[in-house]
């Protein structure tokens, strides 16, 4: 099945160099969860802050077990701080 990854600010590099911006897109198999994938891009799990699959928020608890569908798009922000 095909998925859309994006990783936001510092995480983009993370991507491989053949990436679309912040973007790439994968074929990835089917029940592969969402901690799966952030993993396989080896993002530190602490610097997976925001994740979202079709904009829709996952929990940090909930990420292990959330299965990718065909077509999703899993987007991943790191911690931000201001002022």
């Amino acid at each position: 099945m095909r998925v859309a990854f994006k990783l936001f600010a510092s995480l983009t590099d993370y991507l491989p160099p053949e990436r679309d911006g912040n973007r790439i897109e994968l074929d990835v198999e089917e029940g592969t969860t969402v901690s799966e994938l952030i993993g396989r891009f080896r993002v530190p799990e602490g610097r997976a802050h925001l994740v979202l699959v079709n904009g829709h928020f996952v929990p940090p608890a909930a990420r292990a077990t959330h299965r990718l569908g065909d077509g999703d798009e899993l987007a991943v922000w790191p911690p931000i701080a201001g002022g």
